[in-house]
């Protein structure tokens, strides 16, 4: 399960001045079950109360009054009793947008009762409230798919796990070991991380049983259209979020998308998707330090899809063919692996100030460069470069290394971890410059090691 986010929760509970807290993230990603498990890991009575199936508390919340409230929630049938060691969860908080601005007299009020609140599509609430908003009242926890690692440990391949949580950029890894990684890497890119597949194929090991969760997930979402898209025409909403899904990794061109709508049409329509948690933005900084969000060009930007399992069904891409793909032939494949990593990173960068994943990217009229990704660690810009196989031209990160005057790079690829000291020379104008950095080379799989390593680097 979340690690990091049950982690977070025990330091959240254990505050002195706690605030309520909010879980953030998209649909099935499994809020509800991450407060279940904190609870019961805890020994905390949970009282949860789904709001959707009580929509006539609306008024009671709109009184801001939490005592009265908590009165009449304790004759509710489906909700435990509401005690000294009770946890209360509002789930489904966007069913009673008027339960938001409670939250601060939660906390005013009865600031010894811990309160969590969760809901689906919660930035429509967010973003077209009518309300006062609890600034400085209530906290947030951003939540998204489970990691490889957590995969790892739900297929009971923890001492895997432990091995990725534990590298060390000085270690080895066996050969023997590193294949039996990339096969269940291979069985990742097609699972996901969303629980309810993972909890499927950790129990049955039945792949179709697999594809039939994702089919339900893809739909829900799909009826869940309506919910948020108002007037928007749902049949373009549905082709664009097919096309995000197949188109990962490349940068976004509204004409690719329709011909017969006009971008700024495209451009809400995704963005929608985008606050739906559906899809990501990658938004082209061009990267001469930190913040890297103060040098964005929000017109230049590629997508990556929630999940990676969801995005290969969507793609039609069946474990059959996943499964007899070669490992630098599974790197190449570029979408599959950029999304992976970018994946991975939007969770390293769960709960920083700076959450938006970047890219950077020069076009030239006679020679494009381009970086996967760009972020900010440790206080250091770092480019990382997902590559084919072992080997695979560096041009665009050489000539990126040259040009902002960094010292270290990470490389994404299916080989095992090595260090290099890369000694080349870049076209800058009329003159050629020298490059000197060092290229952390890492397997796919280390991807959530990284910042350690980067930081002990």
């Amino acid at each position: 399960m979340k690690r990091k986010q049950l982690e977070v929760l025990k330091q959240w509970l254990d505050k002195s001045n706690r605030k309520p807290l909010i879980l953030r993230g998209a649909r099935q990603v499994g809020k509800t079950t991450l407060v279940k498990l904190f609870t019961e890991q805890y020994g905390k009575s949970l009282s949860l109360i789904n709001l959707e199936r009580h929509p006539y508390l609306d008024t009671l919340f709109a009184q801001k009054d939490p005592h009265n409230l908590i009165n009449i929630l304790d004759t509710l049938s489906d909700i435990n009793d509401i005690s000294a060691d009770s946890l209360l969860f509002l789930d489904e908080i966007q069913a009673i947008p008027e339960a938001i601005p409670m939250l601060r007299y939660f906390y005013e009020d009865m600031p010894n009762l811990p309160v969590l609140a969760a809901g689906s599509l919660l930035e429509f609430v967010l973003s077209n409230h009518h309300f006062s908003m609890p600034v400085g009242r209530v906290e947030y926890l951003h939540m998204g798919p489970m990691t490889f690692t957590e995969f790892l440990d739900a297929v009971d391949e923890t001492k895997l796990a432990s091995l990725i949580r534990n590298f060390n950029y000085k270690d080895k890894i066996d050969p023997v070991i590193h294949s039996r990684l990339m096969n269940l890497l291979r069985t990742f890119l097609f699972v996901g991380g969303m629980p309810e597949a993972v909890e499927v194929y950790t129990h049955s090991r039945r792949l179709k049983e697999v594809s039939d969760v994702h089919n339900s997930i893809i739909e829900t979402y799909r009826d869940d259209f309506p919910k948020y898209i108002g007037s928007r025409n749902k049949l373009r909403i549905y082709n664009i979020f097919n096309f995000a899904a197949r188109n990962i990794g490349k940068k976004v061109k509204y004409s690719q998308f329709s011909s017969q709508d006009k971008s700024a049409t495209i451009k809400a329509d995704i963005d929608l998707l985008c606050m739906a948690k559906v899809l990501s933005k990658v938004v082209h900084s061009h990267s001469n330090g930190l913040p890297l969000q103060a040098e964005m060009e929000d017109k230049v930007y590629k997508l990556i899809f929630l999940d990676i399992g969801l995005m290969n069904a969507i793609c039609g891409l069946s474990w059959n063919v996943i499964s007899q793909i070669e490992d630098t032939i599974l790197v190449n494949e570029g979408a599959i692996a950029e999304q992976f990593i970018g994946q991975h990173l939007q969770e390293i960068l769960t709960n920083t100030p700076n959450q938006q994943l970047n890219y950077w990217l020069r076009q030239g009229r006679s020679s494009n460069a381009e970086v996967d990704y760009v972020i900010g660690l440790n206080g250091q810009v770092v480019p990382i470069e997902v590559k084919a196989g072992a080997s695979g031209s560096l041009k665009s990160l050489h000539q990126f290394m040259g040009e902002k005057g960094l010292s270290t790079a990470v490389r994404f690829d299916a080989g095992l971890p090595s260090i290099q000291t890369i000694n080349t020379t870049i076209k800058q104008g009329e003159n050629l410059t020298k490059v000197n950095y060092k290229l952390l080379t890492l397997p796919l799989y280390l991807v959530e090691r990284m910042p350690a390593l980067i930081s002990s680097f």
